[in-house]
């Protein structure tokens, strides 16, 4: 393979590209119906739609649901090439704060403790997470401890848009057509649920939606929600007794009953859990917000069996309707997907070595779109994009491994011939 030269100008580029995509607020909402689930995301939707057309690329559209799809035009004599697709999506987590971010760069990263915010103190240190000894001498962007840095997912959108830019710029590098795919709500489950496969054209794609550089992924949770509503009766506390009924106090005794040691922060690998994600309660009514998780479906059958035998126990003791459950499906393992399909590994795996990268292929204990589009008959598997601590105020990215994402896509670009 041509190594790429991609010098600082390119660097400054994709630094630059991600911070302006990091200050646009752009969290999702799962209580919301609409698509996307926030007003707020059609504002970064817009501008990337903008930039695309801006920066050349070819059919750029952006649907009445904010998917936006664009292309690389093959330069190839031969325009009988399989196409194949890159995918990310823009919203951010709502697990925390991811308004008003605040990026930070961090030149020649020297292994010490980060004070994010001088006024609070707000820290972030090897001592907590050991893995950012990894990146001492490296630029690390963060944030400055008040809200997340939303590198998921759009350190994979500045990777993929900067690749395609880079493309563009050097028609010696000889590649078949590119697909593009920008995707609202996949923080929420729904990233792909209204995914055009056949108006993206790929005859593969994958997402760049992974954490540490290196990480190939096929495999990932089976996945569900849950929501589990406790009804109470509300009387004034002077003379509630024999008739008031506190929600929030059921909903403590209903939370006790699923095991204590099946959470994410009690299992690893391969295991599954139950997360509660929020508890919403009051004297009237308490909601709580549960996913639910494995990679093993008929483990995931079981578990989906079991919290709602658990709800029909909580009935059982308290009275017939007290609590109600709903689980919706979100995505199930692609594995199976790839069956016959390796050589969309291969390439991958290929294109990480080329560019001095050891892969590391493992199962994600998550999921990204890409899970969904496999089912949807795009097979899709997943791409470090090399952010780190996603989801919160510790989260970083350091510019070199979005340096090397952007390298591996171009690899594949180069590489996707006919089976």
């Amino acid at each position: 393979m041509t190594s790429i030269d991609f010098n600082l100008d390119w660097k400054l580029k994709l630094q630059n590209r991600f911070i302006t995509y990091a200050k646009i607020y752009s969290t999702s909402d799962p209580e919301s119906e609409f698509t996307p689930s926030t007003p707020q995301q059609w504002d970064i939707a817009n501008y990337i739609f903008e930039e695309l057309k801006t920066l050349g690329l070819s059919d750029v559209s952006i649907d009445e649901n904010g998917y936006i799809y664009a292309y690389v035009p093959s330069n190839l004599e031969n325009d009988d090439e399989p196409v194949v697709g890159f995918i990310s999506h823009y919203d951010t987590s709502p697990d925390f704060n991811g308004k008003d971010v605040k990026p930070q760069i961090w030149d020649d990263y020297d292994g010490k403790d980060l004070v994010l915010n001088k006024e609070t103190g707000f820290t972030l240190s090897p001592s907590k997470f050991e893995t950012l000894k990894d990146y001492i001498g490296k630029t690390l962007i963060t944030t400055d401890g008040t809200s997340l840095l939303g590198a998921d997912d759009k350190a994979g959108i500045a990777e993929i848009v900067t690749a395609a830019e880079f493309l563009l710029a050097h028609p010696e590098i000889k590649h078949g057509k590119i697909a593009i795919g920008f995707t609202p709500d996949e923080e929420i489950g729904r990233g792909a649920h209204k995914f055009d496969v056949e108006k993206f054209g790929a005859e593969w794609a994958y997402t760049m939606d992974g954490s540490e550089v290196g990480e190939l992924e096929y495999e990932n949770f089976n996945a569900a929600g849950a929501v589990v509503k406790i009804h109470g009766l509300s009387v004034h506390p002077g003379y509630a007794y024999g008739k008031m009924v506190n929600s929030a106090l059921l909903a403590a005794d209903f939370i006790k009953m699923l095991p204590e040691n099946e959470t994410p922060g009690t299992t690893r690998e391969f295991e599954g859990f139950y997360h509660l994600m929020e508890v919403k309660a009051d004297i009237s009514e308490a909601k709580l917000q549960y996913i639910i998780r494995d990679h093993d479906s008929e483990k995931f059958e079981a578990r989906k069996k079991f919290i709602t035998d658990q709800v029909a126990e909580f009935n059982k003791k308290f009275g017939e309707g007290t609590a109600e459950i709903e689980i919706k499906e979100q995505y199930r393992n692609m594995k199976q997907q790839f069956e016959g399909k390796m050589h969309i590994i291969d390439i991958a795996e290929q294109a990480l070595k080329d560019a001095n990268i050891e892969p590391k292929i493992k199962a994600i204990r998550g999921g990204t779109d890409g899970a969904q589009l496999s089912y949807m008959g795009l097979p899709c598997p997943n791409i470090f994009a090399g952010g780190m601590n996603f989801h919160g105020p510790y989260e970083y990215v350091a510019l070199e491994s979005m340096e090397k994402a952007v390298k591996v896509i171009i690899n594949i670009a180069k590489a996707v011939k006919k089976k």
